[in-house]
């Protein structure tokens, strides 16, 4: 399926993975009684953070997340990615990335999908100001010649 101003897009398979994204949601909450963000679970594994979701529980969703990845590229192939030019670059975003998780308490899979699907105002305002931000920086980047 073609879209008009986006050859690339792949609309049927972002259904599914966005419904596949939900479900795992609505497992996790409904099944353990605990919030997939990512940013939490992963600051629980490494014990950078302390929660009242056991550590050997984030340690299994962590390494599910990577055998997930693992066993997709296994059964389809690897998937083209684009990375910027410099390690460090990309480096420091993650970074920065990492540290306004931090300050947001979570990241957009903790607010954008389980918190908005809880109605949480605190996820509202924190997913928007990740859309805009995001928007900025590529629109920033963009005009100063360094997107890739």
């Amino acid at each position: 399926m073609i879209i008009p101003g986006f050859p690339d897009a792949q609309p049927i398979q972002g259904l599914v993975g966005g419904l596949m994204i939900g479900l795992s949601a609505a497992i996790m909450l409904l099944g353990a009684g605990r919030i997939a963000g990512v940013s939490g679970v992963l600051a629980r594994a490494t014990g950078i953070a302390k929660s009242s979701m056991p550590r050997s529980m984030s340690i299994y969703f962590v390494v599910g997340l990577v055998l997930g990845g693992l066993a997709f590229a296994l059964a389809f192939g690897p998937v083209a990615a684009s990375y910027p030019p410099s390690l460090s670059l990309l480096a420091a975003a993650g970074l920065i990335v990492g540290i306004g998780t931090r300050l947001g308490s979570g990241c957009t899979s903790g607010h954008g999908v389980c918190g908005l699907s809880r109605l949480s105002r605190r996820s509202v305002v924190a997913t928007a100001t990740f859309m805009v931000s995001g928007i900025v920086t590529v629109a920033v980047v963009n005009a100063l010649g360094g997107g890739w």
